[in-house]
């Protein structure tokens, strides 16, 4: 690893520990030249996911949007940031899990609604109120109705 102060190439690890939940490794370095320290961090490198929008179009996984639309579903909810923050974690690693590296926004979709469901019931209606894109009040009874009848 090439030291920041010196440009030295050669270091030695003094510390290393679990970051980010588990997610990276955090190491602490000596420089070999230098001797002074510096903080690296090393996480698993991980294939891009892409989303195939409704009108067939492709970009690029972006979990700030799948937490953005949470955000909204669960405005003025009782749900804490942490446990949105838990959701879009776990949807993401479901879907790098997954043997595909193409996968429709639908499919995210559903993995959002079947997580937030179980999270918030006022929440789950308004997201699929919009992912689904209610009509009418027919549609948003016949939702409620689904939901009621799951209790």
């Amino acid at each position: 690893m090439k030291c920041p102060y010196c440009g030295y190439l050669e270091s030695k690890v003094v510390d290393s520990r679990p970051a980010d939940e588990g997610a990276s490794i955090r190491r602490r370095r000596e420089c070999l030249a230098c001797h002074k320290r510096f903080t690296t961090y090393e996480t698993m490198e991980s294939l891009p996911l892409m989303v195939i929008k409704k009108d067939g179009s492709r970009q690029s996984f972006d979990r700030n949007k799948v937490m953005g639309g949470l955000i909204r579903a669960c405005e003025k909810r009782p749900v804490p940031y942490q446990d949105l923050e838990g959701l879009v974690a776990e949807i993401e690693q479901v879907l790098q899990n997954q043997m595909e590296r193409e996968i429709s926004s639908a499919q995210i979709g559903e993995l959002v609604m079947e997580r937030l469901k179980k999270l918030d019931e006022v929440a789950y209606v308004r997201f699929a109120s919009v992912y689904r894109q209610f009509k009418d009040i027919n549609t948003f009874m016949h939702e409620l109705n689904k939901l009621l009848e799951d209790k």
